[in-house]
């Protein structure tokens, strides 16, 4: 059992919401608490489970975890300099997306959609086990495809995700610290919902 607690930030919702999305947001402080397999293949049964069109789940994972030196070396040498917070995790993964269906091949116009919803469902199970996740775009999408063997002309190179327990909050660096002490905000439902149609499109 990790000795640190999930570090609770919760959306100031305006609405009620599920207990997992209000829980879920993104800390950095990770721990290289090792997580058990069983629990690993959790996050990718929940990502399992998620809906794609024509139920194809255009998504595919590389992963490794710091037990793996040599594997988890060549996917945390992949991430830019500002997300190194991200090597202390226990678990380390790229999604990538399937860019055509298999079905005769058609491109896939929603295959990012898709692959999203797959990741939201991950991020949500882990949750649900008190590891945190950490969602990132910085990183070598171009070298990703050559050091873990991927297609670039089937495949995307979309995130990669780091899931751990959390870290210890004093080991925290001062940038890390102001920012996890930043209060959560997102767009109010008016800024995105019309019911309709678009009255004003000064307004989107």
């Amino acid at each position: 059992m990790t000795n640190q607690p999930y570090p609770l930030k919760e959306a100031p919702n305006d609405y009620p919401i599920a207990d997992l999305i209000k829980k879920r947001w993104s800390p950095v402080i990770f721990s290289n608490q090792p997580i058990d397999q069983e629990k690993i293949n959790s996050l990718f049964e929940a990502m399992r489970w998620a809906p794609s069109s024509r139920n194809e789940q255009p998504w595919l994972v590389v992963y490794a975890t710091q037990d793996q030196v040599e594997d988890f070396k060549r996917i945390a040498d992949l991430l830019d300099e500002g997300n190194a917070y991200a090597k202390n995790a226990y678990l380390l993964l790229v999604v990538f997306g399937k860019r055509h269906h298999n079905y005769k091949n058609k491109p896939n116009v929603t295959y990012q959609y898709d692959t999203g919803a797959g990741a939201e469902n991950l991020f949500l199970q882990a949750v649900s086990m008190d590891l945190i996740a950490h969602e990132m775009g910085g990183y070598n999408r171009e070298k990703s495809y050559e050091v873990l063997n991927v297609s670039q002309d089937s495949y995307e190179s979309i995130a990669t995700i780091a899931v751990g327990y959390p870290g210890d909050p004093t080991q925290a660096t001062a940038e890390q610290k102001t920012d996890d002490a930043k209060p959560r905000q997102r767009k109010s439902i008016s800024e995105f919902v019309f019911n309709g149609k678009v009255v004003d499109k000064s307004e989107i």
